[in-house]
């Protein structure tokens, strides 16, 4: 799918997310890569294949708890 020079990583590689958006939707929370993942705002993504990735959000530091 990706006509980019260098080409963008395959919806199959670990690090399908870096391919470019084609289409942007952050109204409705998701994104297509050149690559055809769809891929969501809170971190899941749809492959072209139809497998799901389900959400994997980092832990933000508002988020850690910290010893007293």
């Amino acid at each position: 799918m990706c006509q980019h020079q260098p080409a963008c990583p395959s919806a199959d590689s670990a690090d399908r997310e870096a391919a470019r958006p084609v289409a942007h939707h952050p109204e409705q929370g998701w994104s297509l890569l050149c690559n055809g993942v769809l891929l969501f705002e809170d971190t899941g993504e749809l492959l072209p294949d139809g497998q799901i990735i389900a959400p994997h959000r980092p832990l933000t530091t508002g988020q850690v708890a910290q010893a007293a």
